[in-house]
């Protein structure tokens, strides 16, 4: 048993606060659970997420012959990633800043010990 297998997925553009909604829901589930979960979860942030969930499952499946059935979600997080910043003026001279927020989101499954 290794110490897990991740999957990494760079600069979503979506902010991590919103990645972190959808990402504590599937902590700790069996990754059959998570997935099913995940696609009728209506955030925006729950596509990406499945995919690398899926992505980081068939790793595991393909490069070490580990049964799906046997996959838990071990350590699943969001962190945040570059900022685009933009901005126009805004009312009595003032500068109104857009922050385009994205995210890094890192996933790590853990075979069931049995």
């Amino acid at each position: 048993m290794s110490d897990g297998y991740r999957a990494i997925a760079k600069n979503i553009d979506i902010s991590a606060q919103k990645v972190r909604l959808v990402v504590d829901l599937v902590r700790g589930k069996p990754v059959v659970e998570a997935l099913d979960m995940l696609k009728f979860v209506p955030n925006r942030s729950a596509k990406p997420v499945y995919k690398l969930v899926r992505s980081a499952m068939i790793n595991a499946e393909e490069n070490f012959g580990i049964s799906r059935n046997n996959l838990v979600v071990d350590r699943i997080f969001a962190d945040e990633s570059r900022t685009l910043r933009r901005g126009r003026a805004g009312a009595r001279g003032r500068y109104k800043p857009w922050l385009r927020r994205s995210s890094h989101i890192t996933v790590v499954l853990k075979e069931l010990a049995g």
